[in-house]
C-alpha cells in the first residue's frame, strides 16, 4: 500500500427515521459520523412531518428500504457498521430488513431502540419493541443503547419502573432475546448525577458519573449511539466508546442553539479545525 495515500475512511450505514429538521435521526447521524472521519450512508426507515417543536406525524417510507440496503451492499465491506433507530415498517418488512443485515454481517452493530420522538406523537410500545429485538437480536454481536424508559417498556414493566426498576431487570429481557450488551443511559434515573451502565451477561459495569445538565436537548440518544459507532469504526474499545460518547455529548452541551429561536435546542454542529469552539 501506498504510505502516501490517506486511509479509506470506514462506512457507517444508519438505519432510521427521517427528521428534516436534522435535530434527531439520520441527519443527525450522518454529521455526528462525519465529524469522526466515517463515510456516513442512510436509509430511511420511517418519514416524520417534525421539527424542534414537535413530531406531527410518522409513516413508513414510500421507497423500499430493504432494496435500497441492497443497492449500498457493494459499499458494505471492510470497516464498516450499521446503527438501527426509529423504524415504522411493517413486521414482514422488518424481517426482510433483518435477514439483509443478516447476510451482509456489518462487523459492527447498535441498535438505539426509540418508542417515540421527544416531543409529539409516538410509534411503538414495548410490544413492538419485543417483536423486532426477535428478529434483529437473535443473529447476534448488537450492541443496544435503550435509556430507561425503553428499557422497562421492552421489559413489559410500568411507567413507575422507569426510575425504580433494578439495572439487571431492565436488561436481563435484552440479553435473553441475544444482545451482546447493553448500555443503559441513566438520564432518566433520579438523582443529580448521570451514570451509564454497560451490562452484559457477565455483570453490569458503572460507566463514568457526571453532573447533571440543565436543560432539555434534541437527539442526545441520536448523538451518543451514532458517536459510538463512529469511535468504533475507527478503533474504541466497546465500553471506551461509550464513556467517550458521553463525555463528547457534555462537552458540547452549552453549544446548543434553537435554530431560527424556534423549538427546543438542538446540538450545533462542531467548528472547523482550528476555528475556537
Amino acid at each position: 500500500m501506498d504510505a502516501t495515500r490517506p486511509s479509506t475512511p470506514p462506512v457507517a450505514l444508519c438505519l432510521g427515521g427521517m427528521d428534516p429538521s436534522a435535530g434527531a435521526g439520520l441527519l443527525r447521524d450522518a454529521l455526528a459520523l462525519a465529524e469522526l472521519g466515517c463515510q456516513p450512508m442512510a436509509v430511511s426507515l420511517a418519514e416524520t412531518l417534525q421539527n424542534g417543536l414537535a413530531c406531527a406525524r410518522i409513516e413508513a417510507p414510500g421507497l423500499d428500504p430493504v432494496q435500497r440496503l441492497e443497492t449500498l451492499a457493494p459499499h458494505l465491506a471492510g470497516r464498516w457498521g450499521v446503527k438501527l433507530s426509529l423504524c415504522a415498517l411493517a413486521e414482514t418488512d422488518f424481517r426482510r430488513l433483518c435477514a439483509t443485515l443478516r447476510h451482509l454481517a456489518p462487523p459492527v452493530r447498535i441498535w438505539d431502540p426509540i418508542l417515540a420522538p421527544s416531543a409529539g406523537v409516538g410509534l411503538h410500545d414495548g410490544g413492538d419493541l419485543r417483536r423486532m429485538g426477535v428478529d434483529l437480536l437473535s443473529m447476534g454481536g448488537w450492541i443496544v443503547s435503550p435509556n430507561r424508559g425503553e428499557a422497562a417498556a421492552f421489559a413489559g414493566l410500568p411507567p413507575e419502573a422507569i426510575r425504580t426498576a433494578a439495572p439487571e431487570i431492565l436488561a436481563a429481557p435484552w440479553l435473553e432475546a441475544g444482545a451482546q450488551a447493553v448500555w443503559l443511559k441513566g438520564g432518566h434515573a433520579a438523582g443529580d448525577l448521570v451514570q451509564d451502565l454497560w451490562i452484559t451477561g457477565e455483570g453490569i459495569e458503572a460507566l463514568d458519573a457526571a453532573p447533571r445538565l440543565p436543560g432539555e436537548r434534541r437527539g442526545t440518544g441520536c448523538l451518543l449511539s451514532a458517536t459510538w459507532l463512529g469511535l468504533r469504526l475507527q478503533g474504541r474499545e466497546a465500553r471506551a466508546a461509550a464513556r467517550e460518547s458521553a463525555r463528547r455529548l457534555r462537552d458540547r452541551w452549552n453549544r446548543a442553539f434553537a435554530p431560527g429561536g424556534a423549538g427546543r435546542p438542538m446540538f450545533a454542529p462542531l467548528p472547523p479545525p482550528g476555528e475556537a469552539q
